[in-house]
């Protein structure tokens, strides 16, 4: 499977539900052609020179400068043959993506739609209630999708009744989320799965996975976790879907060690081999000896129906060391201030809980949606 290339199954139909993207139609070629190609924000390139059957994905990262992933196709190709197997997708089903094909999670689910011959739907850009129209107009089965991305399309309020399977990655999934979809898709299965672009698929879950943790490690990937049994620490994976390394930049999380690769996520494992994770060991912060990560805050917070976007970042306290500031995208008067910052404290104590709420009326975001933490602290650091 190594040496295998994308290709366009003849079955693939591509639904159109807004005018051509040209970034669409270049990557729709490049996925024919089977030929390396480079895919980012400034659109589709081929890799001139590149082996046949390389990829290579541009983002803007969140935290520091840009990155590009270069993997081979065959390390996606392996699990288009799992989920297919596992989720029962044909060419009878029709896969619906509601990022831009330069995020990584919509670009997986663009190829494998493609190889597996599944009709697509691509809605990146639209809003949540054009996207759920559409979704009820092409009688979508799959969909994959961030969490944010799910919380705005429950809040169209439109019952999406063909979609049965539901495949949400790319953050953590706010409490509430998962009774408002069963509401919104009674036919569908929810799986969120754990990964990075690096990495893709580590483990995932099912309706039995306990609330907080991901799932099981995903077919073909083994999971090691740097701690004492029981205890969080690093996780390390080696599987057939790992990335071959950078073509630009780096990362000091990233690592290899004995054919395993970690990229500085924290997490654990139960005694039923049930992987939690906690966060970034490089987000992580000590305040008054109790390490804390701002991951378990901003799902906190963004289980608020008032909080659309959200990142909790640390700022240096004379007394405590570190303290940490919540910036929500919007404005934020006192009494929403307030109500958080409770939200924040009953949950975490007042230690660990954030001791200011912010409001940031033009909040960055990259594009695979997540938000910019850089932009947003040296923003919070001017207003400081």
């Amino acid at each position: 499977m190594s040496d295998a290339v994308f290709h366009w199954h003849p079955d693939c139909r591509l639904l159109r539900a807004a005018p051509p993207d040209p970034v669409l139609r270049d990557l729709r070629a490049a996925l024919a052609a089977g030929a390396g190609f480079t895919i980012g924000p400034e659109g589709v390139t081929p890799l001139p020179g590149a082996r046949r059957g390389l990829m290579q994905s541009r983002s803007s990262g969140t935290t520091g400068a840009a990155k590009a992933i270069r993997r081979s196709h065959g390390s996606w190709i392996a699990s288009f043959e799992v989920n297919a197997a596992a989720l029962g997708i044909t060419p009878r089903d029709t896969c619906a993506v509601l990022g831009a094909p330069q995020h990584s999670l919509a670009l997986y689910a663009i190829a494998e739609a493609a190889w597996l011959g599944a009709d697509l739907l691509c809605l990146g850009g639209q809003r949540p209630a054009r996207q759920a129209a559409a979704l009820r107009e092409t009688a979508a089965t799959l969909l994959y999708a961030t969490p944010t991305q799910l919380r705005l399309l429950c809040e169209a309020g439109q019952g999406l009744p063909s979609l049965r399977h539901i495949l949400c990655g790319g953050g953590r999934m706010p409490e509430g989320l998962r009774a408002r979809l069963a509401a919104l898709c009674p036919r569908a299965e929810l799986r969120e799965f754990y990964g990075a672009a690096e990495t893709s698929f580590i483990a995932w879950g099912d309706a039995l996975t306990p609330e907080g943790a991901v799932g099981r490690a995903y077919p073909g990937v083994e999971i090691r976790i740097d701690a004492p049994e029981g205890g969080f620490g690093e996780i390390w994976v080696r599987s057939p879907y790992l990335f071959e390394g950078y073509a630009e930049g780096s990362s000091a999380d990233t690592r290899w060690r004995d054919g395993f690769l970690t990229v500085g996520e924290m997490g654990r494992l139960d005694a039923e081999g049930v992987l939690s994770v906690a966060g970034r060991r490089s987000r992580m912060v000590t305040i008054a000896d109790q390490n804390v990560f701002p991951e378990d805050i901003e799902a906190l917070l963004l289980a608020d129906p008032e909080v659309a976007h959200c990142a909790v970042l640390p700022l240096p306290d004379p007394r405590r060391g570190v303290q940490l500031v919540a910036v929500i995208a919007g404005p934020c008067d006192a009494a929403r201030s307030q109500r958080l910052l409770a939200l924040g404290r009953a949950a975490f104590g007042p230690l660990a809980a954030p001791r200011r709420v912010l409001g940031m009326a033009d909040f960055p975001l990259t594009v695979s949606g997540k938000p910019d933490l850089r932009a947003i602290g040296l923003w919070l650091e001017a207003e400081a």
